[in-house]
C-alpha cells in the first residue's frame, strides 16, 4: 500500500507518542475496533497455540514461567506483556528477545494502513503489533498477558486455546466493578467454551465460577483439580493422573511464586496433547524464568530491593517476602503510586515491616504527589520524607542508610523503572537521571 511505502513516522518514539493521542480516551475497553483491524490484516485465523493470562497479580510471572518452560522444550514462543519497565520493546518478545525498533515501526505502519479511519488506543496498537509479529515469526505458542480486566481487553480478540486467571483482587475498580464478584466475572471473560480454563486463586469469587460454568469451560481450580506443596528445598505438583516430585524452587522470589509456577504447569498439562512438555523442560524452565522488578534483589552493604507492587494484594506479598528475608538493620521504603491505586491498602500492608518512608511524586494525568502519599501515611501516625521523584528519594535514602539496612523501592512501574535504569546501588554517579526510560 502507498501508506506503507510512506509511513507516518520514522522512529519508534514518534509512533508511540502519536498512539497515545490517537484515541479520544487513553483506556476504552471493547473488542470491536481491534477485531475489525485484525480481520483486515489477516482474514484467516492464525495457526499457533494461544495462551491468555489474566488476573490482578502474578500475570507477568506466569507468562515468564510458561515462556521459559516452553522454550526449554524447544518451542518457538512469542510473549506479549505490559507494561514495560525500561523500553517499549520489552512488551513483545520472540524466544526471549525483544523486537527491535525498526521491526516495530514497520509493523505499526502496516496496522496504520489497515485501520484506515478506525481509532485505536495505545494498547490496541501494541496488541495488534504483537499478533502480527508472532504470525510473521510463525511461533508455535503465543502468550498474551491481559492488560486490564479480561472480557473486553484487546488480547481477548483471540480465542485462547487455554486461559489462566492468576488471582482476583480489588484493582481498576472504576472499570471492573467494586468487589471481587464483578471483577471475577470480567476476568473469566478470557475463558472459552470447551477449552481449558485454569484459576489459581484459592478462593475464586462466585462471579468467576458462575461465568466459567455458563460458558461451558473445562474449569480447573487450585486445590480441587490440581495442587502443589513445598517439600524442603523443592516442591511437588500433582493432579488426579499426574505428579511431579522434587521440582526446583523457582528463581522468582516468594512463596506466592510457587502458586504462579503451579498454575503455569497446570495450564501446560491441560494442553499436553498439543504441546507436550517433559519433566526436564519443566525443571529447566523453573530455573530459567526471570522477570525484572518482582522482588528483584541487589545485594551489598546496603541491600536494595525493587518490586512493582502497586495494589494491596501485591503489597501483602511484598511484606511477606520482606519478613522471610533477614535484615540486620532498618528497612527504608521509597514508594510512588498512581492516583487510581488504593494507597491506604498498600501502605497498611507494609507498615509493620518498614522503618522509614520516602514518598515520591509521579507526574501525568494519573499521577499522585509525594505530599498526597505522605498524608496517607500521616493518617496512620507515620511521618514520611517527600521527594520530587524516585531518584531524589534514592539519594536521600542512600545518605540515611547504614550498613545492614535495606532500601525497598516499590509501587508503580513509573517509580521502579527510573531506579532500575540508574542503578543507584553501584555509585553516587548513577543517581543522575537516566537518558531514556
Amino acid at each position: 500500500m502507498d501508506t506503507i511505502s510512506h509511513p507516518r513516522f520514522a522512529t519508534l518514539n514518534d509512533w508511540l507518542s502519536w498512539q497515545e493521542t490517537l484515541h479520544p480516551r487513553a483506556i476504552e475497553l471493547g473488542l470491536e475496533r481491534v477485531r475489525e483491524v485484525l480481520q483486515r490484516l489477516h482474514p484467516e485465523p492464525a495457526l499457533q497455540v494461544f495462551i491468555t493470562v489474566g488476573g490482578t497479580n502474578g500475570k507477568g510471572s506466569c507468562v515468564a514461567f510458561l515462556d521459559a518452560i516452553l522454550r526449554a522444550a524447544d518451542y518457538t514462543v512469542g510473549a506479549y506483556t505490559s507494561p514495560h519497565l525500561l523500553r517499549y520493546n520489552e512488551r513483545i518478545r520472540i524466544n526471549g528477545a525483544a523486537v527491535d525498533d525498526a521491526t516495530l515501526c514497520q509493523t505499526f505502519a502496516r496496522i496504520d494502513a489497515a485501520r484506515a479511519d478506525i481509532s485505536l488506543t495505545y494498547f490496541e496498537f501494541g496488541t495488534l503489533a504483537a499478533l502480527e509479529l508472532f504470525r510473521q515469526a510463525n511461533v508455535a505458542v503465543a502468550l498474551l498477558e491481559v492488560g486490564l480486566g479480561g472480557r473486553l481487553d484487546a488480547v481477548n480478540c483471540v480465542d485462547a486455546d487455554a486461559a489462566l486467571v492468576t488471582s482476583i483482587d480489588l484493582d481498576h475498580t472504576e472499570w471492573l466493578g467494586p468487589d471481587r464478584d464483578p471483577i471475577g466475572y470480567e476476568k473469566a471473560g478470557i475463558y472459552r467454551p470447551g477449552r481449558p480454563a485454569i484459576c489459581a486463586d484459592p478462593q475464586p469469587p462466585a462471579g468467576l465460577l458462575d461465568q466459567a460454568r455458563k460458558m461451558g469451560t473445562h474449569l480447573q481450580l487450585v486445590g480441587r483439580d490440581y495442587a502443589f506443596a513445598r517439600t524442603g528445598q523443592g516442591w511437588r505438583w500433582w493432579n488426579s493422573t499426574l505428579q511431579f516430585d522434587d521440582l526446583p524452587l523457582p528463581t522468582l522470589v516468594g512463596d506466592h511464586q510457587l502458586g504462579n509456577a503451579a498454575a503455569a504447569l497446570a495450564t501446560l498439562i491441560s494442553l499436553a496433547d498439543r504441546l507436550p512438555v517433559n519433566a526436564a523442560a519443566i525443571r529447566t524452565g523453573l530455573a530459567m524464568a526471570r522477570i525484572p522488578g518482582r522482588f528483584e534483589i541487589f545485594p551489598g552493604t546496603v541491600e536494595w530491593i525493587l518490586d512493582v507492587a502497586h495494589n494491596p494484594h501485591a503489597a501483602r506479598a511484598l511484606a511477606a517476602n520482606l519478613r522471610e528475608r533477614p535484615c540486620t538493620g532498618q528497612t527504608l521504603a521509597i514508594v510512588g503510586l498512581l492516583a487510581d491505586k488504593d494507597a491506604e491498602g498498600v501502605i497498611a500492608a507494609l507498615t509493620e515491616v518498614v522503618d522509614g518512608w520516602y514518598t515520591v511524586t509521579l507526574d501525568g494525568p494519573r499521577g499522585r504527589t509525594a505530599t498526597e502519599l505522605a498524608i496517607v501515611l500521616q493518617a496512620v501516625g507515620i511521618q514520611a520524607a517527600t521527594c520530587p521523584d524516585a531518584l531524589a528519594a534514592c539519594r536521600s535514602a542512600k545518605r540515611a542508610a547504614k550498613p545492614g539496612d535495606r532500601i525497598v523501592v516499590f509501587g508503580s512501574f513509573h517509580t521502579v523503572a527510573p531506579v532500575l535504569a540508574a542503578q543507584p546501588w553501584y555509585s553516587d554517579d548513577s543517581l543522575s537521571p537516566p537518558r531514556e526510560v
